[in-house]
């Protein structure tokens, strides 16, 4: 025990320091970095079982860890969010020590941990957790009703964390390989949950929902999702066969999702043409209705658009494009491919899940409605970027970069694309970077370089520029008789992005550096290609 408080209060002096230099919570530094009690194991297999009381909003279960040895060590940092509480923690048929400090709990393990061994612990924990206020941006859990007066309840917890409703290892880096979801819940009711449904035990008052999960999964894209559920589906053949289609909704809307979510075969359509397979075949495809607007859920993507295109019935482009989607199925069920399978390490790189997401929206109106109108599409999102801040966040503190990572990063894709000069090879690089990257955790350094390897252009100040600055590059230029001067301001150094013109009648590739350049030109008539994400000014 006396190990454990000279642990705890080693991290409580390094979050004094910090907090007076750098702005961060213990909370920030203890869920954000990879502390020496969570590097020793690697994750191998969760067994989440667990009661939900809807009248009570109560939950109570265990979850059970198993985990391979890296090195020896005998604390571990597992992280369940007050009010909810760890009752015990047991391992081996004996109850351990645990210490606890906010939302960490350090566990003495009485057990020697030999390299390469697997061993298990099984935390019981019990609570009224936190409920969600403004689901799913500020989760939880939603515990509403629906028209009939039925419980209709779901969990969401993106960047809250999934340790505000169930204890795990609730950092990014390290994704369990399989698990199993077993959620007990009133007779009356159905719980949906990620993967495929492998049994229902049923008693006088309750059944018991169990779910498996046959993948690696990011903690918060595990859901308990409960309502009164009447359950539709289909088969899609895609690239790997196959593919089951289920659909879990209120029974009032039933007409109008089975007419609505004919889009889940057109999303597989596009996003397979230009990402490669889906990722998840073994584990199915769902979209399940919720209280609150949705969520990437991994296998298991959650649906609350009111059964209209757009968002919420608007379009974010003004374009009209973005009314021939519904917003929430295609951009959610992007995030199979940029989230759920390839999964940042860290908060900080997250435009890796929204900025490519964000962009598949674009490609989706490209395979069913032609390149010009998703260039409309994702240009049209461009006035939603703020530029308040650069969009890659701060590291091992649990602080994302600036929302501007949806619009911004497709619109970073889309300048890309450009460059690219190749539709087909493009496609080919986001199929290798799905296949390349396939169920893996990665950094921001390892999609730059993954870029500028497959494109063949060196990419390292455009990242720069783009991911690591809030600045947008302004290209200016001014006509001084037949002759065109130009020149970058706003920019990092050694930013040379080419842009292409239209002089005339005739397009052109000039190469703007910070330094003025000059090019004959045969005509007055100058406009900067749209498909560019920059400023421009022309200089009197």
């Amino acid at each position: 025990m006396k190990y454990l408080l000279i642990v705890i209060l080693s991290f409580c002096s390094v979050f004094v320091y910090s907090q007076d230099n750098l702005s961060y919570t213990k909370e920030d530094f203890l869920r954000g970095s990879i502390t020496p009690e969570r590097e020793w194991w690697d994750l191998n297999y969760y067994h989440l079982d667990i009661e939900v009381k809807p009248n009570l909003k109560f939950i109570s279960g265990t979850n059970t860890i198993r985990y391979k040895v890296l090195k020896e060590h005998d604390l571990m940092q597992i992280d369940l969010q007050a009010p909810m509480q760890i009752e015990k923690v047991v391992s081996d048929g004996k109850e351990l020590t645990f210490k606890s400090s906010g939302n960490v709990h350090l566990i003495l393990l009485s057990k020697k941990q030999v390299k390469g061994d697997f061993n298990e612990i099984k935390v019981h924990y019990s609570g009224n957790p936190k409920e969600a206020v403004r689901a799913p941006w500020d989760g939880g859990f939603s515990w509403k009703k629906d028209s009939k007066g039925s419980h209709f309840i779901a969990t969401s917890c993106q960047s809250l964390g999934a340790s505000v409703w169930w204890p795990n290892k609730d950092h990014m880096y390290d994704e369990v390989d399989s698990m199993a979801i077993s959620v007990k819940v009133p007779k009356d009711l159905m719980n949906v949950s990620n993967g495929r449904l492998r049994s229902v035990d049923e008693d006088a008052n309750t059944k018991t929902y169990h779910w498996y999960v046959d993948s690696p999964i990011n903690n918060y894209g595990v859901n308990v999702n409960i309502g009164d559920y009447v359950h539709f589906g289909e088969k899609y053949k895609g690239e790997n066969g196959d593919l089951d289609l289920d659909y879990y909704v209120l029974p009032e809307n039933l007409e109008k999702a089975k007419e609505q979510f004919k889009q889940t075969g057109q999303m597989m359509d596009a996003f397979e043409h230009w990402f490669g397979p889906y990722p998840f075949y073994k584990d199915g495809f769902k979209l399940v209705e919720v209280p609150y607007l949705g969520m990437e859920h991994q296998s298991s993507v959650t649906y609350g658009n009111g059964y209209q295109n757009g968002y919420k019935g608007t379009d974010l482009s003004d374009s009209g494009w973005g009314l021939k989607f519904d917003f929430i199925i295609i951009h959610e069920a992007g995030h199979e491919w940029f989230a759920n399978s390839i999964t940042y390490k860290d908060i900080a790189d997250m435009w890796i899940h929204e900025g490519f997401t964000a962009y598949s929206e674009n490609l989706y109106l490209d395979y069913h409605f032609g390149k010009e109108a998703s260039a409309d599409y994702v240009i049209g999102t461009r006035k939603r970027i703020q530029n308040d801040k650069p969009i890659i966040g701060r590291y091992n503190l649990n602080k994302k970069g600036s929302n501007d990572m949806y619009y911004k990063g497709a619109n970073i894709l889309h300048t890309l694309r450009q460059l690219i000069e190749d539709d087909e090879k493009w496609r080919k690089i986001l199929r290798n970077m799905n296949k390349t990257f396939y169920h893996q955790t990665v950094t921001t350094a390892q999609i730059e370089n993954f870029l500028s390897k497959e494109s063949g252009i060196d990419l390292t100040a455009f990242f720069e520029q783009y991911l690591r600055t809030s600045m947008i590059p302004t290209l200016e230029y001014k006509l001084e008789g037949k002759s065109l001067k130009y020149r970058y301001t706003n920019v990092v150094e050694d930013f040379d992005m080419p842009v292409e013109m239209t002089i005339g009648d005739k397009n052109q590739w000039i190469y703007p550096t910070s330094d003025w350049k000059t090019e004959k030109v045969n005509s007055s008539t100058l406009n900067v290609d749209r498909d560019f994400y920059i400023d421009s000014k022309i200089i009197e």
